[in-house]
C-alpha cells in the first residue's frame, strides 16, 4: 500500500470540530506541563547547585515510562480513551494542588520536589497515550500527518513558547504559583474534552467475547508486534538512543546556561525566553511538515532531522552566546517537530487501531525508559568530568541514532507494511504481522 503524495487537484478534507477541541485541550494541558517542566529545574537550582542532584529531576520525570508505559498503553486500549485522559488530568489537578500547598507552607525540599515530578510523570503516561490514540478516530486518514503536526506544534508552543516564560514569571512571584496555575489549567483541559470531544473512543472487544484477551496477553501481543516489526523496531532503537543522548545533554544544560556560576551567565528569565524559540521553530515545522514530507519522502527527511538536531547540540559548546544558541534552538524546534510528525504518522499507519495504545506505550517505555538513564549518565559525567564532557557524551549518542535510521530504515518497507484504516482485533494480528519476513 504505497502512500501517494497529495496532488493539489482536490481540496484537503477538514480536520473537524472535535479535533479542534482536542487541540485546545492539549494546549491547556501542555501549558501546565511547560510551567512544571521548566519551573522545577529553576526551583531546584535555588536548593542545590549539584549536577547529580539536579539531574535527578530529569530522571524522575521519565522513570515512570520505564515502569508503567506498557501497562498504561494496555489500560488505554481496554477503556474509552477520552475517559482515561480525563481521569489522568484530574489526578494531576489533585497532585499539583497538594504541591502548591507544600510550597506555600515552606515544606518544599529537594527530595519532595523529585517525588512530585515522579508522580506527575505517572499522570502524563495515561494522558499522553490517550490523546495520541484518539487522533486517528477524529481525523481522516489522509490528514493524519497534518493533525499530528498540529498536535506536536501545539505541545511545543504551550510547553516552551508560553510555558517556559510563564514558569519564570511564576517562580519569581512564588513557588506555589508554579504548581497552582497548572492545576487550574488541567481542569480547563478536562472541561474541553468533556464538552467538545463527544463520542465513544473504545476499541477493545466487549467483555466475554471470543476475542477478549487478558491484560497480560494484550501487553505481550503489543510488545511482540513492535519488536518484530522491520520498520518500527529500528525507528524505536534510533529514537531511544536519541532520547537518551538528548536527556543526558539537557539534564545539565541549565547549569551551563543559567546563574552566576554558569558559562553563559543567563538569568532564569533570559533562559526561558531562549527556550521559547524551540516552540517557534516547532510551529514553522508544523506549517511545512505535510508538504515537505510529500515532496522529500518520509525516511529521507527523517534521517535529515536526526542528523541536524544532533549536530546543533554542539552550538552551545562552541558558541556559548545568546545569538547562535537562539538560532540553533529555532532550527531544532522545526526539524524536531517534522521528525516527530513522521514517526507518529508511520506508527499510526502500521498499527491496528485496537493496539495503538499498547504499541505507543511499549515504544515510549523503551525510548522514554532510557531517558532516566541518560539523565543519570549526564549528571554523573558532569559531576566527574565537567559539563562539557556530559554534553559531548549526549551529542555522540544522538549522532549514533542518525546512523541507525540511515542504515536500517527504507521507504519501501514503510509503504509495504501499512495496514488498512479499520479495527483489526488482536486475534487477527498474526495474519497481518510482518514478523515472518523480519
Amino acid at each position: 500500500m504505497s502512500r501517494q503524495p497529495h496532488t493539489g487537484t482536490a481540496p484537503r478534507r477538514r480536520l473537524g470540530a472535535r479535533f479542534t477541541a482536542l487541540l485546545m485541550s492539549t494546549a491547556f494541558a501542555n501549558l501546565g506541563d511547560g510551567v512544571v517542566q521548566t519551573g522545577a529545574p529553576l526551583i531546584a537550582i535555588t536548593l542545590t547547585r549539584s549536577p547529580a542532584q539536579v539531574s535527578l529531576l530529569s530522571a524522575a520525570a521519565w522513570l515512570p515510562w520505564l515502569v508503567l508505559g506498557i501497562p498504561g498503553g494496555a489500560l488505554v486500549d481496554r477503556v474509552d480513551r477520552r475517559h482515561a485522559q480525563m481521569a489522568a488530568l484530574l489526578g494531576r489537578t489533585a497532585l499539583l494542588s497538594a504541591a502548591a500547598l507544600l510550597a506555600a507552607t515552606g515544606h518544599l525540599t529537594m527530595p519532595v520536589l523529585v517525588g512530585l515530578v515522579l508522580v506527575y510523570g505517572v499522570t502524563a503516561i495515561v494522558a499522553e497515550l490517550g490523546e495520541a490514540a484518539m487522533v486517528p478516530d477524529l481525523v481522516p486518514r489522509d490528514r493524519w500527518a497534518a493533525a499530528n503536526g498540529r498536535v506536536l506544534a501545539t505541545q511545543q508552543v504551550a510547553n516552551s513558547f508560553f510555558g517556559a516564560p510563564v514558569a519564570g514569571l511564576l517562580v519569581s512571584l512564588g513557588t506555589g504559583y508554579a504548581f497552582g496555575i497548572p492545576a487550574a489549567l488541567a481542569v480547563a483541559a478536562v472541561a474541553l474534552l468533556l464538552i467538545g470531544v463527544r463520542g465513544s473512543f473504545r476499541h477493545a472487544p466487549s467483555a466475554g467475547t471470543a476475542t477478549r484477551r487478558t491484560a497480560f496477553g494484550e501487553v505481550r501481543d503489543g510488545l511482540a508486534f513492535l519488536l518484530r516489526h522491520p520498520v518500527m523496531r529500528p525507528m524505536l532503537i534510533a529514537g531511544s538512543l536519541f532520547n537518551m543522548g538528548s536527556t543526558a545533554y539537557t539534564a545539565v544544560l541549565v547549569l551551563w546556561m543559567v546563574g552566576p556560576g554558569s558559562r553563559m551567565r543567563l538569568s532564569p528569565e533570559h533562559f526561558t525566553l531562549l527556550i521559547t524559540l524551540m516552540a517557534v521553530g516547532a510551529v514553522l515545522g508544523s506549517v511545512v511538515a505535510e508538504r515537505v514530507i510529500d515532496r522529500v519522502g518520509e525516511v529521507r527527511l527523517l534521517a535529515v532531522t536526526f542528523l541536524t538536531d544532533a549536530l546543533l547540540l554542539l552550538v552551545p559548546l562552541l558558541a556559548p552566546s545568546p545569538a547562535p544558541v537562539a538560532a540553533a534552538l529555532l532550527v531544532m524546534g522545526a526539524t524536531g517537530n517534522v521528525g516527530n510528525v513522521i514517526t507518529q504518522s508511520v506508527r499510526q499507519r502500521m498499527t491496528p487501531k485496537p493496539m495503538l495504545g499498547r504499541i505507543t506505550g511499549a515504544g515510549r517505555t523503551v525510548s522514554y525508559g532510557l531517558m532516566p538513564l541518560g539523565a543519570l549518565v549526564g549528571g554523573a559525567v558532569g559531576q566527574a568530568a565537567g559539563l562539557p564532557a556530559a554534553m559531548l557524551t549526549g551529542t555522540a549518542l544522538c549522532v549514533v541514532s542518525f546512523g541507525v535510521v540511515a542504515a536500517l530504515v527504507r521507504q519501501h518497507d514503510v509503504d509495504t507494511h501499512e495496514l488498512p484504516d479499520e479495527d483489526v482485533l488482536p486475534a487477527e494480528v498474526a495474519a497481518l504481522s510482518p514478523a515472518a519476513g523480519a
